[in-house]
């Protein structure tokens, strides 16, 4: 029987994943965890069953998504199904999965709370959370020599806020003075509008104190944690002037357009320790002379903090937002965007693009909004970080993919739903797989044979989209799961599903081990309808809306265009709801 460390004290916790996968509390595990303030810092490890102290193995290091709650310890993030499957790859991997604080215990940041950091000699203020990760990480590095693991080649890996913790270790002062991994995996990062500084920060927490009327923050620690959880604005990470290294905000917020860049050629306390293996593991001693081999290989000859990364986003993000989305008037939507661009060409260029004006039919508006959305603060986001990083890198180390797989329940690739297929976790009730195109494999005996050894050529018939900058896939983020194409063939079966999950799974592996994962100067798809495989940049370009970013998000910005999608995702004010 597993027993797990306490998790950060959260409201109401249940995983955001769990939400999104759209499943029923009888159809997922009940696991119940004790939350501590004090003692939530704790990580797990799943490696092989035959791992030694001389193993060497590569590891693959998960920072979890989901805001202010989530846990490394949730059942969706066990690692054995993907071990499992690295051993039958002959590629094992050591998968680390960890708590960190989250909400206001992870992130609080104000002058006062720096001024009482100071008192007791601690440096810096807010960025807790990410501290702790970085302290995990350390660990990681001292001692997962003990479990098989290789501490010179650690692979970052993480979704949505999870993701977006991983970009900012990247551009953090830690990692350019002492990098502690080797390469990452972004995974549709949640970015912010923008990282305050501790003033700016300051407003939430001041606006905090006032709601529990505490007038130091020594009466603020006297409230019950469960008081505090409850109130749980939004709040990841801040310039405190420490934990970021300089330029970081060129980085993640790049000024000049990332469509420009664009080429088809490249250029704290202890931790506790829950260890879950398939078999029991001899102990050993911790000597620090054990001998260490490399397997990490550097593509490109870049600086320890540059490292390669693989990012990507899946093509509905936004369909977390559908309800929100059903509530605004088409009117609405028109007055809040201009609003919120303060400028008439700005504006109107933006609602062309997306084709609303205040005559949009009520029953066509929705999805044109979580369009916007997706765009706005995903797909748009993602593709200029990826942009901006491989400039920095002179055109190499980075490889972008788009996840457009559908999930089984939702028949859309909505967030997080690459997470189903990478971990494997997931209960599913899918059709047995009919007989796959003969196109896609040839040569395929049964659905659990690899399928990156017969992923379709590159070809504009096989492919969804077009060697153009039109508009991208339509997959008319339907709010009732999968819709019958007319020939009763379901989207996800059991072939479909085995494909997909087995070739994410390898090319992640892939790089863990210092390969290249795909072509540099391609992208990979992965769906939908069991598609895999290298594609032009040009296909890349009709599965997204590039005409859309062109037009109207990048004369927008990156803040701006981020706030129109914040502000329609949180939907109308109650008096003008549809």
């Amino acid at each position: 029987m597993r027993v797990y460390r306490p998790i950060c004290p959260q409201v109401n916790y249940k995983a955001h994943e769990e939400e999104l996968f759209g499943l029923t509390e009888d159809s997922a595990p009940v696991q119940t965890f004790k939350q501590h303030e004090f003692e939530c810092l704790n990580l797990n490890i799943t490696c092989p069953a035959n791992a030694t102290p001389g193993s060497n193995y590569p590891v693959m290091f998960f920072i979890h998504g989901g805001g202010n709650r989530g846990s490394g310890s949730s059942w969706l993030y066990d690692g054995g199904a993907f071990v499992q499957r690295s051993i039958m790859v002959e590629k094992p991997v050591i998968i680390v999965t960890i708590n960190y604080r989250l909400g206001l215990l992870g992130f609080a940041a104000s002058p006062a709370l720096r001024d009482d950091n100071h008192l007791t000699g601690d440096t810096g203020v807010g960025n807790y959370g990410l501290r702790d990760q970085r302290k995990a990480l350390e660990w990681v590095y001292n001692y997962i020599s003990d479990f098989g693991g290789d501490p010179m080649n650690i692979t970052l890996f993480g979704l949505s806020t999870g993701a977006a913790d991983i970009l900012c270790h990247m551009h953090s002062t830690a990692n350019e003075t002492r990098p502690l991994f080797q390469r990452a995996i972004v995974q549709s990062p949640a970015l912010e509008l923008d990282i305050p500084n501790v003033s700016s920060a300051g407003w939430q927490f001041s606006k905090l104190m006032s709601t529990f009327q505490a007038r130091s923050v020594e009466d603020l620690r006297a409230i019950p944690v469960e008081k505090l959880v409850a109130y749980a604005p939004h709040i990841r990470a801040v310039d405190d002037g420490l934990f970021f290294s300089k330029g970081w905000h060129e980085a993640l917020y790049p000024e000049e357009s990332c469509l420009h860049g664009h080429s088809d050629v490249p250029e704290l306390q202890a931790l506790s320790l829950h260890l879950k293996s398939h078999t029991r593991i001899s102990s050993h001693s911790r000597s620090r002379s054990r001998a260490r081999h490399n397997h990490s290989i550097n593509l490109y000859n870049h600086p320890p903090h540059l490292q390669p990364m693989m990012i990507g986003d899946c093509g509905a993000e936004s369909l977390q937002w559908s309800n929100a989305a059903s509530l605004w008037t088409a009117p609405g939507v028109v007055r809040r965007i201009r609003a919120i661009c303060q400028s008439l060409s700005k504006s109107s260029a933006l609602l062309r693009a997306y084709d609303i004006s205040s005559h949009t039919p009520a029953d066509e508006l929705p999805e044109r909004v979580l369009e916007l959305i997706n765009d706005a603060r995903f797909a748009w986001p993602t593709d200029c970080v990826a942009e901006t990083a491989k400039r920095a890198r002179s055109g190499h180390g980075v490889w972008r993919y788009v996840f457009d797989q559908e999930s089984p329940s939702r028949g859309v690739p909505h967030h997080a739903v690459d997470l189903l297929y990478l971990f494997d976790n997931i209960p599913l009730s899918v059709p047995a797989a009919a007989t796959p195109p003969s196109s896609f494999s040839p040569h395929l005996s049964s659905p659990c044979d690899s399928p990156s050894a017969y992923s379709p050529p590159d070809t504009p018939d096989m492919s969804y989209g077009s060697d153009s900058d039109s508009d991208g896939v339509d997959f008319g983020f339907g709010f009732d799961g999968a819709e019958d194409d007319g020939w009763g063939a379901p989207i996800v079966d059991e072939w479909t599903y085995t494909r997909v999950r087995n070739t994410v799974q390898e090319r992640w592996l892939a790089f863990a081990y210092g390969d290249a994962p795909w072509s540099a100067d391609k992208v990979y798809v992965f769906g939908p309808e069991g598609e895999v495989g290298e594609r032009s940049m040009g296909i890349f370009r009709g599965r997204r809306r590039f005409g859309a970013w062109k037009e109207a998000l990048e004369p927008l910005g990156m803040y701006l265009a981020q706030k129109v999608g914040l502000e329609l995702s949180n939907g109308p004010p109650m008096g003008s709801r549809a």
